[in-house]
């Protein structure tokens, strides 16, 4: 369980730094981390993070994709991580 949690903390972690990165490197006009990369921290379990630096720094919001797409992989994260630990206490 420790270790669940420490990679979740790590991963929202890098997905919200992620957001940051991209938002200064998009100001700068400089070389930028690809969409795909974004959406792949969030599907490793990043969501919340990703969603969270979104909004803090008012980066990605008006691409649709973005704007719902990562609160619906949150929102399905969610959904199977209770799952999961429904199982586990059935077990248990």
């Amino acid at each position: 369980m420790l270790l669940f949690l420490i990679y979740a903390a790590a991963v929202n972690i890098t997905g919200f730094a992620m957001m940051g990165i991209d938002k200064k490197r998009a100001i700068r006009g400089a070389w930028r981390i690809p969409e795909a990369s974004l959406f792949t921290a969030a599907l490793l379990g990043g969501s919340l993070g990703c969603t969270l630096g979104m909004h803090f720094f008012r980066h990605k919001t008006r691409h649709w994709y973005f704007r719902y797409g990562m609160p619906a992989i949150f929102l399905i994260e969610g959904i199977l991580l209770l799952a999961v630990l429904s199982k586990l206490s059935a077990v248990l």
